[in-house]
């Protein structure tokens, strides 16, 4: 009882070791062709495409940038500026009493005229920002009017495809890197510390890790060397993930001329984070990016405007909860890599369609594609979108044409078990019923040496037709059936016709020594249609009937009377063999017994073969009738 449903599970267990493997081992390349950071520009590029379609942001009121534009320069009639246009730039800003003003225009030698003046102005602020560069091998002292409180740097780090996507908030002084006291702060940390400080908001470190910067509750989320798509990158420093503005327009931009000729509003400027930079493309502090669409150079923004976004994206983080760039650690990373590595090798298994499957591994990627997505703009989380991408659709792939080749497989080893069932059938039905009969006869001594040998040849001419009916049924595409009487039945006829035939040939033989005494034979057979019945299922109702009449004809001793009906009953069809013989005289289940048990499974119905009262043997074959696979398939 337990062989068959142990034969399935181990059959299950091979099919599931087979894909398994080469599924794993396609998730471990995966996971190394990203260890390697084959895969870093792909991740990079995806993230740009993300942050790009986002939902447009409205203007940041609170960072506002001051830029030197071509006009400017022409009007000036000179460059670089000289520092008394600076100076008076400062002078009218500070008017409108802003909240921090950042000066991101290097200082470092003087420029005539008004380097007096701009010393002055610097000095006596209170509020400004100035900047140095601290990196080698370009660095550039800060102005020398100004603490080293009131100066920032302006070192920003490009990713290996020149693009930028972090900023360097903090790094150990060149001169002194093993006195904390000495870290250097960039220009947008010095900005937004010093806007939160005037709203009571002090910076501070994490709750649990030092190394993090706090302002309130916010924690700003440290940049990884393999942070997200990154993979063993320089993360000297602290620094962070850089979380563009989007839009047309992500922050006001006014002209040294707008402020010198008052074509401002003060409410523009009043505590405000005002940045000063260049914005002549002619200059060309620029700035590559992918991440932000609406720009008016291609992929390129001011570096003055780079700095105002990480301005922007700290101190709204802190006062408006807008999310910061962080990712997941590794290990969580690499589990939901695998995770999306096993959906195709559990899709394949189940669904063993080449359609099918590739309609599951495309939404699949379409959802990992939203996820990623979603998870981005909602919580700014960045998660392996790549990764999962690329072993959905490299496993979707090969484990397809794995299973395929496996159904492919297990359809021949059907194929070729049906033909070997339908073959000893046919021999069955033949061949062997007239070797038993010789056999019989031999026993007893009853039957003379001539008629011996003229059955011994009919068993050589049945055994070379059935040798000849298989070849030619192997060679042609006829839908056919031969009888062990050597009938041959065309299939594609009704059933009903086809049982008919079945009977009459079957009840003529000879060789099944106990039909012959059969006196009333009654048959009905109602007609089932087409529609029900695919050719398979036709062949092996016929071999059903045909078994049941020979068993009658072998074994039902004293048989008089033979009742045989094929009827309809509320969606039901009972095909049913009676006789009044001698009955059933063994328990044990033949080989008979089994096929016609195995057909009523794939009928989805019962066999019954039982003693008839008051006497003899019925055999009942009870099925659904349902619309077949064949017509199901061709759209009937």
């Amino acid at each position: 009882m337990l062989q068959k449903p142990i034969q399935i599970i181990k059959h299950n267990i091979s099919i599931w070791h087979g894909a398994a493997l080469p599924g794993i081992a396609l998730i471990l390349i995966t996971i190394f062709v990203r260890l390697s950071g084959s895969l870093q520009n792909l991740e990079w590029m995806l993230l740009d495409n993300f942050l790009k379609i986002r939902p447009s942001e409205p203007v940041d009121e609170k960072v506002v940038i001051v830029g030197i534009n071509e006009d400017d320069i022409q009007k000036i009639g000179k460059y670089p500026i000289p520092d008394r246009e600076i100076a008076s730039l400062i002078e009218k800003i500070q008017s409108y009493k802003p909240s921090v003003i950042g000066l991101d225009i290097f200082k470092d030698i003087p420029v005539e005229p008004g380097s007096k003046q701009l010393h002055q102005v610097l000095k006596n602020s209170k509020n400004i920002i100035g900047i140095d560069k601290v990196l080698y091998p370009d660095k550039i002292s800060p102005p020398a009017s100004l603490s080293k409180e009131k100066v920032g740097f302006v070192d920003i780090i490009p990713d290996q495809d020149g693009k930028y996507r972090r900023y360097l908030l903090m790094t150990p002084s060149p001169d002194n890197p093993n006195n904390p006291k000495q870290d250097k702060f960039s220009l947008s940390l010095r900005l937004a510390t010093t806007y939160l400080s005037a709203k009571n908001i002090p910076i501070e470190s994490g709750l649990h890790n030092p190394d993090i910067i706090r302002f309130g509750s916010t924690e700003l989320p440290i940049f990884d060397s393999n942070s997200g798509g990154y993979i063993d990158t320089d993360n000297g420093g602290i620094q962070i993930l850089m979380n563009f503005r989007n839009g047309k327009q992500r922050f006001r931009v006014l002209s040294l001329h707008d402020i010198k000729n008052n074509q401002i509003k003060p409410s523009w400027l009043q505590g405000k984070i005002i940045l000063i930079g260049m914005t002549a493309t002619t200059v060309r502090d620029i700035t590559n990016t992918s991440a932000i669409s609406g720009l008016k150079l291609n992929g390129e923004i001011y570096g003055v405007e780079y700095h105002a976004h990480a301005t922007s994206q700290i101190i709204n983080a802190v006062i408006n909860e807008r999310p910061l760039l962080q990712t997941w650690s590794d290990n969580w990373e690499y589990l939901w890599i695998v995770i999306w590595g096993f959906v195709p090798i559990i899709m394949g298994r189940f669904l063993q369609s080449v359609w099918n499957n590739l309609l599951v591994v495309s939404v699949s990627s379409i959802c990992l594609i939203a996820a990623g997505y979603l998870f981005l703009v909602w919580w700014g989380l960045w998660i392996p979108v790549v990764p999962g991408l690329l072993i959905l659709v490299v496993n979707g792939v090969v484990l397809n044409a794995f299973f395929q080749q496996n159904r492919t497989l297990k359809s021949k080893i059907q194929e070729r078990q049906r033909t070997i069932e339908h073959t000893f059938t046919i021999i069955h039905n033949g061949p062997l019923q007239t070797l038993a009969d010789a056999l019989s006869h031999l026993r007893t001594q009853e039957l003379p040496e001539e008629k011996l040998l003229l059955q011994l040849e009919k068993l050589n001419h049945e055994i070379r037709d059935i040798g000849e009916f298989m070849k030619r049924e192997a060679l042609s595409n006829q839908d056919i059936l031969r009888l062990g009487s050597g009938l041959i039945l065309d299939l594609n006829n009704p059933v009903n016709e086809l049982f008919y035939e079945v009977y009459t040939s079957t009840l003529q033989r000879t060789d099944l020594k106990y039909l012959s005494g059969i006196k009333v034979k009654t048959r009905s057979f109602e007609p089932i249609d087409d529609e029900y019945l695919n050719i398979e299922e036709k062949r092996e109702l016929c071999q059903f009937l045909e078994e049941s009449l020979c068993n009658i004809g072998k074994h039902a001793q004293g048989a008089k009377r033979i009742q045989v009906i094929g009827k309809n009953h509320d969606g039901w069809y009972t095909l049913s063999v009676k006789d009044n013989g001698c009955g059933i005289n063994s328990s044990t289940e033949s080989k008979g017994t089994k096929q016609c048990k195995d057909l009523a499974q794939r009928l989805s119905g019962t066999f019954k073969r039982q003693s008839a009262s008051p006497k003899g043997t019925l055999c009942e074959l009870y099925f659904k009738r349902k619309q077949s696979e064949f017509y199901q398939k061709s759209g009937s």
